[in-house]
């Protein structure tokens, strides 16, 4: 059993569902309690409108290398005055399925039609919620700006009702530095080449996009959120409930 366990975790799309934490994860907080956790599928402020299954807790946790790297970010932002807010890391794979049975349901789309105002529901599965998403392998982080005066405390923002793509003061993101749309807006304006969003939301996205590929992650063009650490080591897709 054990012989076969190590198998499946060198290969690349290999799902382990297990009960604890793998030996290479490790829970952000204890890498760097200064970086902000506003886990979003853990509450009911995201599209679904409700906690997702496999987050049973508000908490960052990644592989071992992604997250030393994240605090290699975090201390690179020490002389800008910013700091990093994460709001999401490692996705159980029970999540990912989660989501996309959402995204296929011919339902009504309540609440959730805030975070995609511009498209239709379905039309998500095409670029925005995937079938396997590289954030259960531990390695994938969204994340965005916040002011470094926040400290340590973690950041919740309240649910709100307006469109992601509403101006910052609608949006009921916080003390979020202004990115030109909220987390987890499926819309044009969240790609990181938009011109639609004004000079200064452009320029945090520089900024965020700069200290993280210093740092070896890469962004995904059509979310300003989304980095993924390119790590030598295999990847595995897992399946451990966030405790």
């Amino acid at each position: 059993m054990a012989a076969l366990l190590a198998l499946m975790t060198a290969i690349p799309g290999a799902a382990l569902a297990q009960a604890g934490l793998p030996a290479d994860f490790v829970h952000l907080r204890a890498v760097d309690p200064g970086i902000v956790q506003d886990i979003r599928y853990a509450g009911s402020n995201n599209f679904l409108g409700r906690p997702i299954e496999g987050y049973e807790a508000p908490e960052c946790i990644l592989r071992r290398d992604a997250a030393a790297a994240l605090k290699r970010v975090q201390a690179d932002l020490a002389g800008t005055g910013f700091a990093l807010k994460v709001y999401d890391c490692y996705r159980p794979e029970r999540a990912v399925r989660a989501m996309v049975r959402w995204a296929k349901d011919a339902g009504p789309d309540g609440a959730g039609k805030r975070f995609y105002p511009r498209l239709a529901k379905r039309s998500l599965l095409a670029g925005y919620i995937a079938a396997r998403s590289r954030h259960s392998t531990g390695t994938a982080v969204d994340l965005t700006l916040v002011a470094r005066t926040q400290g340590h405390a973690t950041s919740a923002a309240p649910p709100v009702v307006a469109p992601c793509i509403a101006p910052a003061s609608q949006r009921g993101d916080g003390e979020s530095i202004d990115m030109g749309t909220g987390f987890d807006c499926f819309d044009r304006n969240s790609h990181s080449n938009a011109r639609d969003i004004g000079t200064e939301a452009r320029r945090w996205r520089a900024v965020l996009a700069a200290a993280m590929r210093k740092q070896g992650f890469r962004g995904y063009y059509r979310e300003w959120w989304h980095f993924s650490y390119a790590g030598a080591a295999p990847v595995a897709y897992y399946d451990f409930p966030i405790r």
